[in-house]
């Protein structure tokens, strides 16, 4: 549905985005993640064919996006970031307005608004003007917007920014149901929704895709070790002496003693062990009550950070280095077609040459039998 081929965007030296290539299958709805600047709206805006890429190739549903622009704008709907609205327009004026900029027939007009407006749940206020709607109304307008006439392709760009929580869960129940007849993209910083909600996930930092894999598997991958935390009566201290009996136990680390005596501790374990039945038993050989025992989770903001954070940057040097190659690669070229150039003047200059002497030989012969006819013509 969607391949980006070692796709780049560059503004002067800056690479926004830098060789990225990725795959989205129909069907899917895809996390895009990425800190601020990480180059998330750049590659959507490639996508769209907002902006054309500096280097690669984007094919969408088929269409390269730099041959057939058209073809693509025709599989997409767009959601842009802040919800631009004309405030002016109702909300059924403001749907059918996007439906003819999208070139929906106009004799499917009416009932391609009426669906739009039907699945994003706006029939009570269709006729409100959009300025007069709450941020979560207005979020469901412009995602109307992006969906009138049935689109393959959904572009969402952060849909739930500035959302209270109910908003938040209307809209992602709302993008879940888009699953059925759409591929979607969707941007957003809160990453729980985008586990919550995505199967596949591309994350993006400082313009370099650095994981794409489902959220189930980028947060087993977080972490080696799996994390117990569990508050106990102790009054013997013979907890710790527990390390001795289960050898999957990597660590035991004491966190605090409440005000009722109860001890908390954190256990660090191997990820692929379970010990918590083996937990239970050992404890209440050595006489320890387990209050409380629960395992800690890795999630997609631990994947996320793991994979982000202090990541080199690229060098000034690496950059000009990028350049130079670059400039020389240039440079040759047009050595090369300098070099053509000159040999085609000269195969030019020599064949013009041999047909100003072919034409001078003619030009000589012909005179000499001009004057072979006039000798013949005398003797008569």
């Amino acid at each position: 549905m969607i391949e980006v081929k070692n796709v780049s965007k560059k503004y002067g030296k800056f690479y926004a985005v830098r060789d990225i290539s990725f795959t989205i299958k129909e069907g899917e709805i895809v996390g895009f993640l990425g800190r601020n600047g990480a180059g998330k709206s750049t590659t959507m805006n490639m996508i769209t064919g907002f902006i054309e890429p500096t280097e690669g190739t984007i094919i969408v549903n088929g269409y390269d996006v730099d041959r057939k622009p058209k073809k693509v704008k025709e599989s997409i709907g767009y959601m842009p970031e802040g919800t631009p609205l004309y405030y002016d327009l109702t909300v059924k004026e403001f749907i059918s307005y996007m439906a003819e900029l999208k070139l929906v027939p106009k004799k499917e007009r009416k009932t391609a608004v009426q669906k739009a407006i039907a699945e994003t749940g706006l029939e009570k206020v269709q006729n409100k003007l959009t300025k007069n709607l709450s941020r979560g109304y207005k979020q469901r307008v412009s995602m109307a917007g992006a969906i009138v006439g049935d689109p393959k392709i959904l572009i969402l760009d952060e849909p739930t920014v500035g959302l209270d929580p109910k908003q938040v869960i209307e809209i992602r129940e709302l993008i879940k149901s888009f699953r059925k007849n759409h591929t979607v993209i969707l941007s957003s910083h809160i990453l729980s929704e985008v586990s919550q909600v995505c199967e596949k996930v591309i994350i993006i930092d400082k313009g370099e895709i650095v994981a794409v894999d489902t959220p189930d598997n980028l947060e087993k991958d977080t972490s080696k070790n799996a994390i117990l935390r569990l508050t106990v009566e102790d009054e013997n201290d013979k907890f710790e002496t527990i390390k001795e009996a289960i050898s999957t136990i990597k660590n035991i680390k004491f966190v605090k003693t409440n005000d009722d005596k109860s001890k908390e501790y954190i256990i660090e374990t191997d990820s692929n062990e379970d010990i918590r039945k083996d937990m239970f038993s050992k404890c209440a050989e050595i006489g320890v009550v387990i209050l409380e025992m629960k395992k800690d989770t890795a999630s997609l903001e631990d994947a996320f950070i793991k994979l982000v954070e202090d990541r080199p940057e690229h060098s000034e040097k690496e950059i000009e280095k990028i350049e130079y190659q670059k400039e020389l690669e240039e440079l040759r070229k047009e050595v090369e077609d300098k070099k053509e150039e000159k040999e085609f003047k000269k195969q030019a200059k020599k064949e013009e040459k041999a047909r100003k002497k072919a034409k001078k030989e003619e030009k000589k012969a012909s005179k000499a039998a001009q004057k072979e006819n006039d000798e013949k013509g005398g003797d008569k």
